[in-house]
């Protein structure tokens, strides 16, 4: 799965700080975007669904999963990139549990394609020292070690 980031060009650093999640939300869709995985809709889709439902997409303390329906108009192929934010975002005030660096952004066009994403995605991150590992990460030559000493 870091390989499948890595040769599919879908990893992003954020140098800037993102003024609230909302913004953060838009910097990990920012990949999917740019590679038309997906459109400008999606991104507002998803901060709908975490302002109707909270932060379901912080789906570990330090990870975030932001997604969508599958049904999504905004989707317009299917992919996961990775986002590295500088430091955590706050999702619930008070509530650390909720904060994140890590985004994992999921895009697909059906469901049987989301739950294989999700089950990739959560292989990849049961993985003991994954997590504590890509929070280091802040270049492409961490990146690649981490990708490297895990082999994933």
């Amino acid at each position: 799965m870091l390989k499948y980031f890595y040769d599919n060009e879908l990893i992003r650093f954020c140098e800037e700080t993102p003024s609230d999640w909302k913004a953060a939300i838009a910097l990990s869709c920012q990949t999917l975007l740019d590679k038309k995985i997906i459109t400008q809709q999606y991104i507002d889709e998803i901060i709908e669904c975490v302002q109707k439902y909270g932060p379901y997409i912080v789906i570990v303390p330090g990870v975030a999963m932001p997604h969508s329906s599958e049904e999504s108009q905004g989707v317009l192929g299917t992919a996961i990139s990775f986002t590295k934010m500088k430091q955590d975002v706050v999702f619930e005030e008070g509530n650390v549990e909720k904060n994140a660096s890590l985004f994992f952004t999921l895009a697909a066009k059906n469901s049987e394609e989301h739950v294989e994403n999700i089950s990739k995605l959560s292989e990849m991150l049961m993985t003991e020292g994954v997590i504590e590992a890509l929070m280091t990460v802040e270049t492409m030559a961490d990146y690649q070690r981490v990708m490297t000493t895990f082999d994933l």
